[in-house]
């Protein structure tokens, strides 16, 4: 049975791999073709995955219509990344369609998966999506309202990956092989989307820029491998809402590194998000 207590081991697994969503979200940001990098971040985590996936047992049958799905939804995110970097400052969409999601995943989970979560499991959820939204409300950064629509549309498509991937790395006795297939299978369509919509010539562009490429790749690629494992061994909506503690990390660039505006009600509603990932632990 999957327990509902955090252990302090994979609290602080998390608190890693939403550092490190964070910083591949802010090599996407600071990439002069949002798109290209986007591809050449996850073209990069497809190298990796297909260097290290002999070394793994493939997962379980049952798990591959799950990792099908997920590949669809992957490209659909990716895209959606990119369109709102272009529009948007990253401290005002990121904490949007991340924010967004825990609370979806949770709701839909609670509905149509039976995962029911505790009362103190609720608050830190909720703690943690308010503070997120109240990082876009105090935004004045570039965006408006197509990088919150954007946003938004990524947001349902990243609580649906979310509660997809969640189930089918449960399904599939092996969370890393699951990972490692779903990043290898995620990255040709994203490089098809852009060769049948700009050109095959446009491929060119991704020789440029291979060290960020890289660690971008492996930063996505450990990042969600570390959350899908943790899936397995915790509430999904609880680690779904963990992860977004990234916004802190994500905030904490965007203004130290892209010079973006920070203000103190950024920083109290990091603070906030910080207090609903100790309820999360203690739940």
């Amino acid at each position: 049975m999957t327990p509902h207590h955090l252990t302090a081991g994979i609290f602080a697994i998390m608190l890693f791999a939403a550092l490190l969503h964070a910083t591949w979200n802010a090599i996407v940001k600071g990439g002069r073709d949002k798109l290209m990098t986007t591809a050449l971040v996850t073209g990069a985590a497809g190298v990796i995955a297909a260097v290290l996936l002999p070394f793994v047992h493939p997962p379980a049958r049952a798990s591959w219509p799950y990792l099908g799905a997920s590949i669809v939804l992957q490209m659909l995110y990716y895209v959606l990344v990119a369109s709102a970097y272009r529009v948007a400052d990253m401290g005002r969409v990121y904490p949007l369609m991340r924010g967004t999601a825990p609370v979806l995943v949770a709701g839909a989970g609670a509905l149509w998966a039976g995962m029911a979560l505790p009362g103190a499991a609720w608050a830190g959820i909720g703690l943690i999506c308010c503070g997120v939204l109240a990082l876009t409300l105090a935004g004045h950064g570039q965006g408006g309202r197509a990088g919150t629509v954007l946003a938004l549309l990524n947001a349902v498509v990243i609580a649906t990956y979310t509660l997809v991937d969640g189930t089918g790395a449960r399904l599939s006795g092996a969370p890393a092989a699951y990972t490692l297939w779903l990043f290898l299978a995620s990255s040709p369509p994203l490089l098809v989307w852009i060769a049948a919509t700009r050109g095959v010539g446009a491929l060119g562009a991704l020789r440029g820029g291979l060290l960020p490429g890289l660690a971008g790749g492996a930063g996505t690629l450990v990042s969600y491998g570390l959350a899908l494992w943790a899936m397995t061994r915790a509430p999904i909506a609880v680690i779904a809402a963990l992860r977004e503690t990234s916004i802190v990390f994500a905030m904490l660039i965007a203004g130290m590194i892209l010079h973006e505006r920070i203000g103190r009600t950024r920083m109290a509603a990091a603070a906030v998000i910080a207090t609903g990932a100790v309820v999360l632990r203690l739940a």
